[in-house]
């Protein structure tokens, strides 16, 4: 028995609108300091104003949002005691404001402990809203929360299905001026998180048109949004939706591989989170493959790819993933980054450790033993291609 969690989505121009018909008291806006000097936490608070409610705004999330940073805001969220809370931003922000509400609800959790299997009853203080201003992490959709524990270095990979927001809403506003770095980064994790929410080991009939809907958006819209940026609405608002049902698709049947490298190498290198999971797509898509059992081929066949055979279609969606990359600037290895090799052989051993802790190493169809994964990331480095 499994579940398929969604939030209401509110989505396309003016969903923003959506906050005027809520009903609440006081509203506690969850951002980092950028959205705040954008004017969009302005834009959100006109809204919660018109439906009558006071706001209170915690705009100290950092990129990567770290345990400290979650304690902290959560206190703040006490003091004012807020009935609806509002998560604004990227992933960070959205993360941040889930982890702060239950927090918020559940003052005797440690944060580092927050999992699925425990019992959260959450919603007898406060609601959750999230608003994604990026086009990539899927978060408003999701149950799934990343924190960072800063002292051991590494990326948690938390969540409860009670920390999915009640309403995720969907304005493309909020990206029309999205810089092409940032754009390619977290239009990378939409892909990332659609391939990988198609071939899990939890993959489900109720995930995979979502999964491949979204690969099919990415492909097709991501580079204009990267070359054309403001002037091209219609990529803005298809990479928005492809974003959000990226996020539904792999949120009900879990990322893999890819994540469980990424997450090792943002935790330690602070490489974005988009930018660190999908250098990392296409080296494991070659390894799963090897070890066959995989759908690399029916997305292949559905992007009209050559995929006459698991083998073939795999290496032909790598080969597109790859050039994808290349037209929108994105590294394909660790060197790339600009890492240099004595700073990651010297974090190796802890690259893989945290890796193999990682939940989304049990979600992959195949889970490579610790030498593997230690050949992974040297691939990976290098820009090989796996042939193990």
């Amino acid at each position: 028995m499994w579940y398929f969690n969604s939030p209401d989505v509110v989505y396309g121009e003016d969903a923003l609108s959506h906050l005027d018909t809520l009903h609440g008291e006081r509203a506690f806006i969850v951002t980092d300091p950028t959205i705040l000097k954008l004017g969009f936490v302005d834009m959100v608070k006109e809204h919660l104003h018109a439906a009558g409610m006071q706001v209170a705004v915690f705009a100290e999330v950092e990129p990567d949002p770290s345990l400290q940073t979650v304690r902290r805001g959560a206190e703040v969220m006490r003091d004012f005691a807020p009935d609806w809370i509002v998560g604004l931003g990227g992933g960070s922000s959205m993360d941040a404001a889930k982890a702060m509400w239950i927090l918020y609800e559940r003052p005797d959790l440690d944060p580092a402990g927050i999992n699925p299997f425990i019992e959260l009853g959450l919603r007898q203080k406060a609601r959750l809203i999230a608003i994604p201003t990026t086009s990539g992490t899927g978060s408003e959709v999701t149950w799934a929360t990343v924190l960072t524990d800063t002292e051991e270095q590494r990326k948690l990979a938390l969540g409860a299905r009670e920390s999915m927001a009640d309403v995720a809403i969907v304005d493309p506003v909020f990206t029309v001026n999205l810089p092409p770095r940032i754009t390619a980064d977290t239009g990378m994790d939409a892909l990332t998180h659609a391939v990988e929410g198609y071939t899990s080991a939890w993959r489900n009939d109720f995930c995979d048109g979502l999964c491949l809907k979204a690969i099919q958006l990415v492909f097709e819209y991501l580079p204009r949004a990267y070359a054309n940026g403001s002037e091209d609405l219609e990529a803005r608002e298809r990479m928005h939706n492809a974003a959000c049902i990226a996020g539904l698709g792999f949120g009900n049947s879990m990322a893999a591989l890819a994540h469980a490298l990424g997450h090792a190498l943002g935790g330690v290198f602070h490489v974005p989170h988009g930018r660190a999971v999908s250098l990392f797509l296409p080296y494991t898509i070659e390894f799963s493959a090897r070890g066959g059992g995989t759908r690399y081929a029916e997305i292949a066949r559905f992007l009209g790819l050559p995929a006459g055979n698991e083998e073939e279609g795999a290496a032909s969606l790598v080969k597109a993933i790859r050039d994808l990359a290349r037209q929108i600037d994105q590294p394909l290895s660790i060197r790339e980054l600009g890492i240099t090799q004595e700073d990651f052989e010297a974090n190796l051993p802890k690259l893989v450790a945290n890796a193999e802790t990682d939940t989304q190493m049990v979600t992959s169809i195949r889970v490579p033993s610790t030498e593997q994964s230690e050949q992974l990331f040297r691939y990976a480095y290098e820009g090989k291609e796996i042939d193990f």
